[in-house]
């Protein structure tokens, strides 16, 4: 696993050398704290320092993290299909992206209670600059995805990564976490991107792309949050983008992104898992075209999978000037999202509402095209 250095999470030997300096940071102190509100610090160093593995680290503080978070900005998570998963078996999931922590960490809150082989996830290197959090990643189960750089070093960088999703897969029986597409989907259009599958593809060798995939067990995952805490925060990069205009983010950004998200109210939250997908290539297509079936059947699955809120339905009626889906939601519900919306967006910037709305409205129009799709 050498060659892997550069990009693995710790390994259990190295666990608790890592929490001995972490409990002195004044930020992971802070976490902890958080995660433990009654208790004297030394308390909490004394179960984080007991902590000599991942799993002992995951279960006993991280898992208390998350549940504390989900009851203070939450009103509650729940899940569907993980019951018609196999608890021994790894599975390569590949999910729709709206939190950059929040998202794999309910997720592997949720395998740890259906007693599912916990995952090793992807995070790109943009997001773990700072030390303190690129430890905490690593004592999560963390490997890096190299961006930003040269074409080259794209095609090395992502060649080591293909490999090391299959050696965790295939060697070491880990489950594996990646984004359906690169970054957090920012617009509400949970779409995968081919570039990731061929990613993935990299690793399948002699054998037929189609194979390689149905061998890693591919599950697709759809997380919904009724409310988006960092809904705000996107629109200038979606109004950046509409404009055709690049968008240079803070130096700050991502950091406040992963506060905000954390901490912001999310009201309801479902995770739903689908079954394990099988691809066939009958019609002995190209690699690109096999790639383009699976990025299709893995987006219909997603997508349909995706549970509407009342906030999906509201947004949608109001970005479409309707009363189409008014049984879904009540008059309380429309006030409070106008309300969210009027103090969030400046709402005489036609573009900014639009961006904000569609990012909440987006979901149920794909539902519709999904169901036209279905009757044809």
């Amino acid at each position: 696993m050498a060659q892997f250095d550069d990009i693995r999470f710790f390994n259990d030997a190295e666990v608790n050398i890592a929490l001995q300096s972490a409990v002195r940071h004044p930020m992971i102190k802070t976490l902890f704290q958080y995660t433990f509100p009654d208790m004297p610090y030394e308390k909490v160093k004394e179960i984080v320092l007991s902590c000599k593995s991942i799993n002992d680290f995951q279960r006993d503080v991280i898992r208390q993290s998350v549940m504390r978070i989900l009851k203070e900005s939450s009103s509650g998570l729940t899940t569907s299909g993980f019951e018609n998963l196999e608890k021994d078996q790894p599975y390569l999931y590949i999910s729709n992206h709206r939190d950059i922590i929040l998202d794999t960490c309910l997720l592997n809150v949720k395998l740890f209670d259906h007693d599912l082989i916990r995952t090793a996830s992807a995070i790109g290197d943009n997001l773990v600059q700072r030390p303190f959090v690129n430890a905490l990643s690593k004592l999560t189960r963390n490997f890096i995805v190299k961006r930003g750089v040269g074409p080259r070093e794209t095609l090395l960088s992502s060649k080591k990564l293909s490999e090391y999703i299959r050696t965790l897969l295939q060697e070491e029986n880990r489950s594996v976490w990646i984004a359906q597409r690169q970054g957090r989907t920012k617009d509400g259009n949970d779409i995968t991107e081919q570039g990731v599958l061929k990613m993935i593809g990299l690793a399948s060798g002699n054998m037929p792309v189609h194979e390689y995939l149905n061998s890693l067990k591919i599950v697709p995952v759809s997380i919904s949050y009724e409310y988006d805490p960092t809904d705000i925060l996107k629109v200038p990069e979606l109004l950046a983008k509409a404009a055709e205009e690049e968008y240079i983010k803070s130096e700050n950004e991502d950091f406040n992104s992963i506060l905000k998200g954390a901490l912001g109210q999310k009201r309801h939250i479902h995770i739903a898992a689908g079954k394990p997908q099988l691809f066939n290539n009958e019609s002995a297509a190209g690699t690109n075209q096999v790639l383009q079936q699976v990025v299709s059947q893995l987006d219909d699955t997603i997508q349909s999978n995706y549970k509407l809120w009342p906030t999906n339905y509201v947004a949608y009626d109001l970005v479409s000037n309707k009363k189409k889906y008014s049984e879904y939601y009540t008059d309380q519900d429309l006030a409070y999202f106008k309300r969210r919306l009027r103090l969030r967006v400046n709402v005489e910037d036609e573009k900014a509402v639009e961006s904000f709305l569609m990012m909440y409205a987006r979901p149920v129009f794909n539902k519709e095209k999904l169901a036209v799709v279905d009757e044809a």
